[in-house]
């Protein structure tokens, strides 16, 4: 009975030592947070911090938040308890993050909401137990925010997408590396972003450029990925079931869905087993639609001075997609798919689409094409051997004008 006794008062004890140390760093640093002052460096020291909730930083402008280094300051929410976040950002002005790690987040690693200048530089976020369905959703998450730079970073693991920017405008991406996501990259209704020098590797699908129904900002626009590594991203499909990103084959390099004036360039898109680029509507998630404002076409997409290179290898059989590709190519499946559904408002009365709201693919190394045609063969999905396809490309060998650079407003 003494014996009982001891252990169970020694467990409390060390329970209660390791709350406190948790709620030491913790307390300080959110006290910092709260009284930081514009102009203010908030410092994170060397070493791994436990933490039992989130941080947050709300309304302030013009601070820094620095570590030491991307793999010598980490904050891991391994224990967290409350809250979803590690780190959320709400309502603030020029906020930069710099050299830290963030591990293991019940939610999003770092979520920065309705702010204006958000830079994450030398910044990681990362789930330790690798792909997991419950993993937290995003690592790297500004959403409906401005002037947004996301430099020499690395996600690992999110079960929707590495690195995320959502419903803003005036986004670069570069340098950055994102591996073991359901996405590695993603676009999401957003305008004015360039997407460059980046690592997309081993997710599911390595970029994605979405325009979503349902949300508060309805469309975007003027979007750029240039001069990236998209390589074998060919990893099983762990989304939670009712995501979104659920939809998306593995096997899928760069991915353009339901939006328009996107601009894909002098990326290498390697061993992506299923697609290395589609370029498809929203029809081809056979999801409702009930937002009266959503457009669910793609238009105005340039595809030009890529190379492709893609060892023969079966693409996935865990989505009808992969499916229909295998039983009507075998492990050949096409590098460029695109699902033939323009938007009807840009159609003359020859049934032409306007030429500069086209799809146009020039200039691409070992590229075949394939146009799906869904207007005419969405029915067939199940009767693969009856249904016919187009390879012809003579279509969309036409040229638009370049995007602009998206800027950044400091």
């Amino acid at each position: 009975m003494k014996i009982h006794l001891r252990v169970s008062v020694s467990f409390f004890l060390l329970i209660l030592f390791h709350s406190l140390i948790f709620a030491g760093f913790e307390k300080e640093f959110q006290t910092q947070l709260i009284l930081a002052e514009p102009g203010d460096t908030l410092r994170i020291p060397e070493g791994k911090q436990q933490l039992l909730g989130t941080l947050s930083l709300d309304g302030k402008e013009n601070i820094v938040i620095s570590g030491k280094g991307i793999d010598e300051s980490i904050l891991s929410f391994k224990n967290q308890e409350d809250g979803a976040e590690g780190l959320r950002i709400i309502n603030c002005k020029n906020i930069r993050l710099e050299n830290f790690t963030i591990q293991d987040t019940k939610g999003d690693g770092i979520k920065v909401q309705d702010t204006d200048g958000i830079a994450m530089v030398n910044v990681k976020a990362e789930w330790t137990n690798g792909p997991n369905p419950e993993n937290g959703a995003y690592g790297l998450y500004p959403v409906q925010c401005r002037n947004v730079v996301i430099d020499n970073c690395v996600s690992v693991g999110a079960s929707d997408a590495g690195i995320y920017v959502g419903q803003s405008a005036n986004i670069v991406v570069k340098n950055s590396e994102a591996y073991h996501n359901v996405a590695g990259i993603e676009i999401e209704n957003s305008s004015n972003a360039d997407v460059f020098g980046n690592n997309a590797h081993h997710n599911t699908g390595g970029i994605l450029i979405f325009d979503l129904p349902d949300l508060i900002v309805k469309k975007g626009q003027n979007v750029r990925i240039f001069d990236n590594l998209v390589e074998e991203n060919n990893l099983n499909n762990f989304a939670p079931p009712g995501n979104i990103v659920g939809t998306v084959p593995a096997g899928t390099g760069i991915l353009v869905l339901a939006t328009s004036d996107v601009e894909i360039y002098n990326n290498r898109i390697i061993n992506n087993k299923s697609t290395g680029t589609g370029i498809v509507s929203y029809f081809m998630t056979e999801l409702p639609i009930t937002d009266s404002l959503y457009n669910p076409y793609t238009s105005a997409i340039h595809i030009h001075d890529n190379y492709f290179e893609r060892i023969k290898q079966m693409p996935t059989l865990k989505h009808e997609i992969g499916t229909l590709l295998f039983l009507k190519f075998g492990r050949d499946v096409p590098d460029i798919i695109y699902d033939g559904m323009y938007d009807p408002q840009f159609i003359n009365s020859n049934g032409e689409i306007f030429p500069d709201r086209n799809l146009c693919i020039q200039n691409n190394a070992n590229a075949d094409f394939l146009n799906l045609e869904i207007d005419k063969n969405f029915e067939k999905w199940y009767t693969p051997f009856f249904t016919r396809f187009a390879q012809d490309l003579s279509l969309f060998n036409c040229e638009l004008p370049p995007l602009k650079e998206a800027l950044i407003s400091q």
